[in-house]
């Protein structure tokens, strides 16, 4: 494994269970003692309690994508300078506007209230400086939970991932869903998307998992578990209420360290 840290992005549509894997592999580096930041880029941000944050903790939580007068200052936007300093200090964000618990640092991207899609507004400018000094600079374990897509990075952060894994279920959407994230991240240059296949029910939901996707593309699958379900009506972490699913990931971790 590389000394410097293990970054990992995690995608898929929404409902297949990527926020449970992205918190139980969240959880399970940090039960190993290693320094771990979670970045929920996804908009609707519940990693959080995924992780086990209790309410009044996540309440001390501002997204950064809401942060306006603080971009304004750090990009030095005002309404007679229209030049925006592109390379804004972020280093300090996580420390300052995230929290910690068991073992893991939380930050919440957030979205901007902007007109125009990928507008360079300070906001935008200073959620991409963040993302990235997360992948370039910390020598921390980074966990970006995304969207499906890969909007959030770009040519300059994805040699820095050491692995793009795409959350899917047994069906045709979700194989979709895979398909895109992988063209996309190859005209990133990323050659290596893995797959981890969720919500598995039975055989036959694991031999058609099996024949859609490439071998050498998946590292895991796990299977369905009310235990998951349990812990999300708890408002609990699904690491602390499902040993079954949370040993499945446990051995997918395995994998992803052995190919960093």
């Amino acid at each position: 494994m590389k000394d410097k840290g293990m970054k990992i992005a995690i995608s898929g549509k929404g409902g297949v269970g990527k926020t449970t894997f992205a918190s139980t592999l969240a959880r399970l580096y940090a039960q190993e003692g290693r320094k771990v930041l979670c970045a929920d880029a996804d908009p609707d941000a519940n990693l959080g309690l995924a992780l086990g944050f209790p309410e009044e903790l996540l309440s001390e939580i501002t997204p950064i994508g809401k942060l306006k007068r603080f971009a304004a200052e750090r990009t030095g936007a005002n309404a007679s300078n229209t030049f925006l300093k592109l390379n804004p200090r972020v280093d300090d964000i996580p420390e300052a506007f995230g929290r910690e618990y068991n073992g893991v640092r939380l930050v919440v991207m957030g979205t901007v209230d902007s007109a125009g899609v990928g507008c360079v507004c300070p906001e935008n400018v200073i959620l991409k400086c963040l993302i990235n000094n997360l992948i370039l600079a910390r020598d921390d374990v980074v966990i970006l939970d995304m969207e499906a897509g890969l909007e959030h990075l770009g040519r300059g952060t994805t040699s820095g991932v050491d692995q793009f894994i795409v959350v899917i279920e047994p069906g045709a959407r979700s194989v979709q869903t895979y398909q895109s994230v992988k063209r996309l991240a190859h005209e990133l240059g990323v050659q290596r998307v893995g797959v981890v296949a969720n919500k598995i029910r039975n055989d036959e939901d694991e031999a058609f998992i099996r024949s859609q996707i490439p071998p050498e593309d998946l590292l895991g699958v796990i299977h369905f578990s009310s235990d998951v379900i349990d812990a999300d009506r708890a408002g609990a972490s699904p690491f602390d209420m499902s040993k079954g699913s949370t040993d499945e990931i446990r051995a997918i971790k395995a994998r992803i360290d052995a190919e960093a």
